[in-house]
């Protein structure tokens, strides 16, 4: 896979091992390191070195080797099952365990318990690293999620979500108190574009809708409700730090100074799933109750406002 990058003026003096790291969210600095030994980063047909300091405006060749066929092994890992029948099985996912494997964690995620729990019986449509998997929460983000059983299901739960008629609903504990009780936020969300391992809010972004309510007020924090119209990646966590209100312990988008810094991972949780079976057509509303992060969370914010 071939690539294009051109160095902004901002990136000037950055090591490029380094910058290559930053702006592919699933590389470290030691797969940078390897691609430019291997003689795949160029800049105006010369390859560069791991050392190489950055002057700003140069374009750069990336040559990434394809992907090699990777076999999952299934692991015994807790799934907490919510729904389960012949077609669909719908779990709430631990914060802290990755959806699928990618670079750096290519073993427990939920895909690996999956296979072990459901075998062979699960959909092929999204290849051998993903299967079942029609949609993702964050690695720090708890909750439900629905997997598909077969090809079948995985189509019609894919067509679900394309038209919007999956209702995916969020509670958060956000930094600083809203003032209205309920809200749209309607602003579009594309890569970062000088770090590309967030998202960000940006004008030539794809259309990004979060509706929102407040559920509880405490001294400099808010509880609050979400439902999404799209699905993008982090959409919540950018939406919420658009609006001044970042979402506590995250480490990306979040406060750096935070009494709740300490939990290292967004306090997010998808509460609430409702879609139609795509079988029998019948309406399903699934919830997962607030995981013990949670709640522990919002008693020290019930102590605080005492």
């Amino acid at each position: 896979m071939s690539d294009t990058l051109t160095v902004q003026a901002t990136d000037a003096g950055k090591r490029l091992d380094a910058y290559l790291a930053e702006q592919y969210p699933d590389m470290t600095r030691n797969m940078a390191q390897n691609l430019i030994a291997d003689g795949r980063v160029t800049c105006a047909g010369r390859a560069l070195k791991k050392n190489y300091k950055l002057l700003g405006q140069e374009v750069l060749q990336i040559d990434q080797p394809a992907p090699q066929a990777v076999s999952l092994q299934p692991e015994d890992l807790p799934l907490d099952i919510v729904y389960e029948d012949g077609d669909i099985i719908v779990v709430n996912k631990a914060r802290g365990m990755v959806v699928h494997p990618a670079a750096g964690n290519w073993s427990g995620t939920l895909v690996h318990a999956l296979l072990y729990h459901c075998g062979d019986r699960l959909s092929g449509i999204n290849g051998e690293i993903r299967p079942g998997i029609v949609h993702r929460i964050d690695k720090d983000t708890s909750g439900l999620l629905v997997v598909a059983k077969n090809d079948a299901a995985h189509h019609a739960l894919a067509e679900q979500i394309a038209r919007h008629a999956v209702r995916r609903e969020y509670e958060a504990v956000l930094s600083g108190v809203l003032r209205a009780d309920t809200g749209v936020i309607s602003q579009p969300i594309a890569r970062h574009r000088t770090d590309r391992k967030k998202m960000s809010v940006d004008p030539a972004g794809k259309p990004a809708i979060t509706h929102y309510q407040v559920i509880a007020r405490y001294p400099g924090y808010t509880h609050a409700a979400f439902s999404l119209e799209t699905g993008r990646t982090h959409q919540i966590r950018v939406h919420t730090a658009y609006i001044g209100h970042p979402i506590v312990g995250d480490p990306v988008y979040g406060p750096k100074k935070d009494r709740f810094a300490y939990l290292n991972g967004q306090c997010l949780h998808a509460a609430h799933l409702t879609f139609d079976h795509p079988r029998t057509g019948q309406t399903l509303r699934l919830d997962a109750p607030l995981p013990e992060y949670f709640v522990e969370v919002l008693q020290k914010l019930q102590r605080l406002a005492q």
